[in-house]
């Protein structure tokens, strides 16, 4: 039977890009906490790692643009890691490793391929780069539910977080992790990380 490994994140996309992760890397999902920011779990990684003393358990949190690079943050937060503790760091969001399956996700979206960078860890905002994707859908579905209201104050549309779970989720026709890995290394890492689990 595959290795159940518990999982903690920062919100409802994350869980749902951990959870496709973990089934294509050969383990199984156990439960998989939403945290709600990277403030919470940083207060609660400690209480993780020791959990991971006695089975697997993976973090995954962006990088965002605080830290230099995902090392000096793993370093930083978690100098003692568990054996079963895997400290997992999204460059700069886990919005990139959408990003990084381009034919995949402009088909989703209804934009051209062309529009999407073949570079998505080099962005400053993931995010912020498929909301500007989903503006120029041909899609008006895409664009009402992504997109933010003029004047809502809002950074995304009011389904944006179910559209993207909707394109993770899709193991037909919506996102590949281990393509999208070719063109983000730190989605590589995290496979990489799970599939330690895999074989333990």
């Amino acid at each position: 039977m595959p290795t159940p490994v518990s999982g903690v994140v920062e919100g409802l996309v994350d869980r749902a890009i951990l959870h496709r992760l973990m089934s294509h890397a050969g383990v199984s999902p156990a439960t998989i906490y939403v945290a709600n920011g990277k403030p919470q779990i940083r207060q609660r990684l400690g209480g993780y790692n020791n959990a991971a003393q006695f089975a697997p358990w993976l973090v995954l949190v962006d990088l965002n643009a605080e830290a230099e690079c995902a090392p000096a943050l793993t370093r930083s937060w978690l100098p003692s890691p568990a054996p079963r503790m895997r400290l997992r760091v999204a460059v700069r969001k886990a919005e990139a490793w959408l990003l990084a399956d381009r034919e995949r996700l402009s088909r989703f979206l209804g934009v051209s391929a062309d529009l999407i960078t073949r570079k998505p860890e080099d962005l400053a905002n993931p995010k912020r780069e498929i909301v500007d994707l989903a503006s120029r859908s041909r899609r008006r579905a895409i664009r009402q539910d992504m997109v933010p209201r003029q004047g809502s104050g809002r950074a995304v549309g009011p389904a944006y977080s179910s559209r993207l779970i909707e394109f993770v989720s899709d193991a037909k026709a919506g996102w590949r992790p281990e393509f999208a890995s070719r063109s983000a290394d730190s989605l590589r890492r995290c496979l990489d990380s799970l599939r330690t689990f895999a074989v333990s």
